[in-house]
């Protein structure tokens, strides 16, 4: 993936200098207000994560985590490096392994519920985005196939040798979601915290477009961006390197922004939610782990 990823930039080296040349011009004030949209990305996982487990985690150091987490989403693939840290935080605060692991499939599902209604609600209230059907036929394709895949193997193992395991760990995991949900604050963070976060990083890319100073609907930009985030999870890489940005340009020009823009953007947007808290994360990360909170 690296390698394609460098043979992409140096085939277009001209339009990347482009983009970057543009970017570096951008208005000043609305990459101040991506900035702040980012910093808030992490507050939002954090309350999201708080709304998960009925335990009270130290609000501190769980911010913390998801800021750790961040950067060693960049170590492996597909999410697996935040899964992790999270994991690794969880039980360090009490709760077993298995809560633990079915905390962490509740955020990942109630987040993906999530970015499906704001999808489908955009797609039905957005005037004028026909133009963003070819870049919705192929993910939605692709991860129904995925999803039969998914059906297709959870069902051989019901069948097989670990059969009790699965239906007992299954009968907790659904204990556990029926506690969390019991709760009106946790039913709120967990619900609440997986909108904001979507909302955000929609908002992130917003600003950038809109510090470029291109005239494209905000929405057509959120669901643009809900669109790649969606398609980008079907090539696990670390980060989302080259499957997100990939899929960022594409869906940025199919809701009407020039190529150049739409590189610019995905620069903008990559360098404040990804590579410029890289170092800092894992500085944050090393931190943890010698405190013992990892």
């Amino acid at each position: 993936m690296l390698a394609a990823v460098a043979w992409g930039l140096a085939a277009h080296r001209r339009t990347m200098d482009a983009g970057a040349d543009q970017l570096a011009g951008a208005d000043r004030d609305w990459l101040l207000a991506a900035a702040a949209a980012t910093l808030a990305t992490w507050v939002c996982a954090a309350i999201t994560q708080q709304g998960a487990v009925v335990e009270r985690l130290p609000a501190r150091r769980l911010v913390a985590a998801q800021f750790a987490a961040c950067a060693a989403n960049h170590v492996l693939p597909a999410g697996v490096g935040a899964s992790l840290v999270n994991l690794r935080f969880l039980t360090r605060c009490g709760l077993s392994t298995t809560r633990s692991a079915t905390a962490l499939a509740v955020k990942a599902a109630v987040g993906g519920l999530v970015r499906l209604a704001l999808a489908i609600l955009l797609l039905l209230t957005s005037p004028r985005v026909p133009s963003l059907s070819p870049a919705i036929s192929r993910p939605t394709l692709a991860q129904g196939a995925v999803g039969c895949v998914v059906l297709a193997v959870s069902a051989l193992i019901l069948y097989g040798p670990v059969r009790r395991r699965v239906r007992e760990a299954a009968r907790q995991a659904l204990a556990d979601v029926r506690a969390v949900h019991g709760k009106r604050s946790r039913v709120c963070a967990l619900w609440g915290g997986s909108l904001g976060f979507a909302l955000l990083h929609a908002a992130v890319l917003v600003a950038v477009v809109r510090a470029l100073d291109v005239s494209v609907p905000a929405e057509h930009v959120m669901l643009a961006y809900l669109l790649a985030s969606g398609a980008a999870v079907l090539l696990p890489t670390p980060g989302g390197l080259g499957s997100l940005d990939a899929a960022l340009v594409l869906t940025l020009t199919a809701a009407g922004t020039s190529g150049t823009v739409a590189l610019s953007a995905v620069f903008g947007y990559r360098f404040l939610t990804a590579w410029l808290p890289l170092f800092p994360g894992l500085v944050v990360w090393g931190w943890m782990v010698r405190r013992s909170v990892l």
